[in-house]
């Protein structure tokens, strides 16, 4: 099914490509990173201000910690940041090579533990991989992927979900929430890749980020696709939202009651005339629902 909700901008300052949204309860704000440019993103809801922080290298997602810090993906390792003292803190190399591979989508599960996948940059194989901060070390759990993204829980914990971009492909796994280990991998939802010539108006999209919502279902970005998607839980599109840029990439769950959308968008390499005609391209877009999300989980 396809609806036109009434879709606005929340922060008009563009990112360049703006990844990895998560709504802070404790302070009404939304966070998220602009991986090309190299940026950390506050953006308090209520007085509309927007700060940020520069870093040296590029940050593939974020996630809180219930000390106030937060944890920072990027391409030369975790950290752990200090927003009130702009600094950060290692706490584990890249477990791959960063001249071809950076870490990507990431976010905590249920209990704490932080997962981020990466995405391998030549794109010509099936390299990426998911990995889990536990007990103070990188674990990897899942691989075989070459953009690692979708990232989610289900309400009740026990389903991983986790797509991969480039094959256009989301997979399910079982999720032990004790253990945090994974299992039963399979297709979830599988989406046409483009093909040689085809128009963008003719594209579906690839997904990308995504966000599960209280009745279990799974909120996809597709890339390319100027679409938003709200899947069942057995992977049926049960609503389709048009959007007003091409690019949409994650969305989350925020606002007190968490009935509102934030949407990141990119515009890095897009073409002239495709911002021309869609000016709100890399701005985070939001709009209201009547189910609410998932609350964001916190890095123990």
């Amino acid at each position: 099914m396809s609806d036109a909700p009434r879709i606005r901008v929340a922060v008009a300052e563009p990112a360049l490509l703006g990844e990895s949204p998560f709504w802070h309860p404790r302070e009404a704000a939304l966070y998220y990173v602009d991986i090309a440019g190299r940026r950390l993103c506050r953006f308090d809801a209520a007085r509309g201000a927007l700060r940020h922080w520069d870093l040296d290298s590029e940050p593939g997602s974020c996630a809180p910690c219930l000390d106030g810090t937060l944890l920072l993906a990027m391409r030369d390792g975790l950290y752990r940041f200090d927003p009130a003292r702009g600094a950060r803190t290692l706490l584990a190399p890249p477990p791959y090579d960063p001249a071809h591979e950076r870490f990507n989508d990431g976010k905590c599960d249920p209990q704490g533990r932080f997962w981020a996948g990466t995405l391998y940059e030549p794109r010509d194989a099936a390299r990426a991989t998911l990995h889990c901060w536990t007990d103070g070390r990188l674990v990897e759990r899942a691989g075989g992927a070459t953009v690692a993204n979708g990232l989610a829980w289900s309400p009740n914990g026990r389903t991983l979900y986790w797509a991969d971009t480039k094959a256009h492909t989301i997979h399910a796994f079982d999720f032990d929430p004790a253990a945090g280990e994974l299992s039963g991998r399979r297709v979830f939802a599988r989406f046409e890749p483009k093909r040689a010539g085809q128009s963008l108006d003719r594209y579906g999209g690839r997904p990308d980020g995504a966000a599960v919502d209280a009745e279990g279902c799974y909120w996809v970005a597709m890339f390319e696709g100027q679409r938003l998607l709200r899947l069942a839980p057995d992977g049926a599109i049960l609503r389709e939202i048009t959007l007003p840029v091409r690019c949409a990439t994650m969305p989350c769950f925020g606002g007190a009651d968490l009935k509102t959308v934030y949407l990141t968008t990119a515009r890095q390499n897009r073409p002239a005339a495709e911002l021309a005609a869609q000016p709100w391209a890399g701005c985070v877009l939001a709009f209201e629902v009547d189910v609410p999300g998932l609350p964001v989980n916190f890095a123990a």
